[in-house]
């Protein structure tokens, strides 16, 4: 197989999960996730249709963001951030996927120079493992994120379980559609949350199913190269 292969079966698969899915009508990013390969191969998916590029560490998105600068890409961190981190890597971000604290938002606020758009974490299914908020404990702060003027709360964001079933994916990602639409519709200022960023490698195809309108995929585009 090649990057261009896996590109056109990515891209398929994306089509045919939008068009059996009751979102045909709405658009979805692809976001290829470069962490495992290097610059070259990260340049070759650009190369062959997607302009979406994600990095999650500080240090790797740095280095490729260095790398592939002649590129008309849009970045996004997708890995947690820590605050003292903030201000060494966000004003290269279009978009940042794992907004988990206030205290971090006001960070980013503080060390933007330009808007950066956001999907705040969810720790939806409760795994004790990851990062993100509770559904009550954002209810709760998510007013507070609309006093940040270099700030906009574009959509949420979760990740499933490894090794969760079919039927679990869609009861996660269900669930997050549901909160995504509930907030969209209390039109608090900066806080749009139109999008939802869920689906890896192994169940993107169910996230877009259930609503998500940006797919996170890594390995994929590298499969059997």
């Amino acid at each position: 197989m090649t990057i261009k292969e896996n590109v056109k079966r990515i891209l398929s698969n994306v089509d045919a999960a939008k068009a059996a899915s009751s979102y045909s009508n709405q658009s979805v990013s692809v976001v290829a996730v470069t962490k495992s390969v290097d610059a070259n191969l990260a340049r070759e998916v650009f190369e062959n249709g997607v302009s979406h590029l994600a990095e999650n560490r500080t240090e790797l998105f740095l280095e490729k963001y260095e790398a592939l600068k002649d590129l008309e890409i849009t970045w996004h961190l997708i890995g947690n951030l820590q605050r003292r981190k903030v201000k060494q890597v966000i004003n290269y971000v279009d978009y940042f996927h794992a907004l988990d604290s206030l205290k971090l938002a006001q960070e980013i606020n503080k060390r933007a120079e330009h808007t950066i758009k956001c999907f705040i974490e969810l720790n939806i299914s409760g795994e004790e493992s990851k990062h993100g908020f509770s559904v009550n404990e954002l209810m709760e702060i998510l007013p507070e994120f609309s006093e940040l003027e270099n700030i906009e709360i574009v959509g949420l964001m979760t990740m499933a379980p490894f090794d969760a079933t079919e039927s679990e994916c869609n009861d996660i990602f269900g669930r997050m559609k549901k909160l995504q639409v509930e907030i969209s519709e209390m039109n608090l200022s900066r806080i749009p949350c139109t999008e939802l960023s869920m689906g890896m490698s192994r169940d993107y195809e169910i996230a877009i199913k259930n609503g998500a309108t940006f797919v996170r995929i890594g390995t994929e585009f590298f499969k059997n190269l």
